[in-house]
């Protein structure tokens, strides 16, 4: 029986699995963690919405009842196309017939690595957790801090990025602070928060359409969120940010600095030692394969996949899912000793949607459909409440999201690992200032 090895639990490796369950096949299911993660609502756990739990599966529950795959974790170091392995990081190799790689992205900070520890950005639930900490620990050193300037510091937000990721973010730590701690607190205002949105092109969501992005900007600005387009980030420490704007560069002094601003392939697709994009994608033939290998499928994330527009599929979770159903059935037909050429993949676009903030949200749809407000929210929740993997998943959300609609309360507040550093905020002791005597550039949203 051939043996197919699927790197990656992700959105296009697991539903290629699931998409071999009846085939004449024998799967091994490869990731170096144990759960499916539902990643459009990871920003939802950053910001104290939802439990990890709510967003992930295990792999092992969501595939077991298909007797013909074996799930291994583990991690994936290299590839050995040629001679059909993968190496793995204990040292022992996987033998296969057939290859399905869709290990996805990685954050990208353009050549400034030594960022990442001063502006994590949001790929995993690790990420997610730490983000979680650093936005409800600066409000806690915010309430510590004995000088204004020191809270001043801990109150300001700043979100390098303004794509999907970043405006969601965004949003989302607006409305932590306008609506979840409002009563919470004693010495400061968490309303006097300044949340700060920096993109470094001319506009918001740039593979939207025009009528959105504007739309997208608008509500963020009814949450408080200031927008910067054509704000360059040119330099990130442990205080703050330096920004090139078009009037000159700026130094904008913020305690908690996300990154949402760029991806790159995982660097797996290197050692398949064919050619790869700028952003370090596997350059796919119109049937996913790798180059020259015929018996290697690259999906998802990794895969930069071009279609008869010239344009690229979206790195969005319907592309994923679509490709590793696709690459399922090649490899069944490859299988039979059918010609997969005669059948290239066929990217259908079932539409992009962003959720800035309760009630606020941007969709664009097939036909032309173009959704704001309320009702793209709404079409946001049930699409993404849809595709959330396992009964009990979808249950949980519903009910943490009714009670967040009804209350503005977060219910996942918890500040866990160590400790945000201190530095100089406590090093003044006195009586701390009165929050009318506290200023922001922000007014509050009604």
């Amino acid at each position: 029986m051939k043996h197919v090895v699927i790197i990656g639990g992700g959105f296009g490796g697991l539903y290629c699995a699931r998409a071999l369950a009846d085939a004449p096949v024998r799967v091994t299911l490869l990731d170096r963690r144990n759960h499916h993660l539902f990643q459009p609502l990871l920003y939802q756990v950053a910001t104290a919405a939802l439990n990890p739990a709510d967003i992930a599966q295990p792999i092992r529950a969501i595939v077991r009842k298909q007797p013909n795959i074996e799930v291994l974790l583990a991690e994936a170091k290299s590839i050995d196309a040629a001679g059909r392995r993968v190496l793995l990081d204990d040292g022992n190799a996987l033998d296969f017939d057939y290859l399905v790689v869709a290990t996805g992205a990685t954050h990208s900070y353009f050549g400034h690595d030594e960022w990442e520890a001063m502006a994590p950005g949001l790929k995993t639930v690790e990420d997610a957790i730490e983000i979680r900490k650093r936005i409800l620990s600066a409000f806690e050193e915010a309430e510590s801090a004995r000088d204004a300037k020191v809270q001043r510091e801990w109150l300001t937000f700043v979100v390098v990025g303004g794509g999907p990721t970043g405006v969601e973010l965004a949003g989302a730590i607006s409305e932590v602070a306008f609506h979840a701690l409002t009563r919470d607190f004693r010495r400061i205002d968490p309303r006097q928060a300044r949340v700060l949105l920096l993109e470094g092109t001319p506009h918001l969501l740039g593979a939207y359409p025009d009528v959105l992005q504007q739309k997208a900007r608008k509500q963020l600005g009814q949450l408080g969120v200031q927008v910067h387009t054509e704000a360059r980030v040119t330099g990130i420490d442990d205080s703050g940010v330096t920004v090139h704007f078009k009037s000159g560069e700026e130094r904008i002094t913020a305690r908690t600095v996300l990154w949402a601003a760029g991806v790159a392939a995982s660097p797996l697709a290197r050692s398949l030692g064919v050619p790869l994009d700028r952003a370090g994608r596997v350059l796919v033939t119109p049937t996913l394969n790798a180059p020259g290998f015929e018996h290697v499928f690259v999906i998802g994330d990794l895969a930069a996949v071009k279609q008869e527009n010239g344009q690229l599929v979206p790195g969005v979770a319907p592309a994923a899912m679509q490709e590793g159903r696709y690459a399922a059935q090649a490899i069944v037909d490859l299988v039979h000793e059918k010609p997969i050429f005669a059948h290239p993949f066929s990217y259908l676009d079932k539409g992009s949607l962003a959720t800035i903030g309760r009630k606020k949200a941007v969709a664009d749809l097939p036909g032309h459909v173009r959704l704001s407000g309320l009702i793209a929210w709404l079409a946001w929740l049930f699409i993404h409440i849809f595709f959330l993997i396992g009964f009990r998943n979808r249950i949980l959300v519903i009910i943490e999201w009714a009670w967040q609609y009804l209350s503005f309360k977060r219910g996942s507040r918890l500040i866990t690992g160590p400790p945000v550093a201190h530095a100089e905020a406590h090093t003044e002791v006195g009586i701390p200032p009165a929050r009318a005597e506290q200023t922001s550039t922000i007014s509050r949203p009604n």
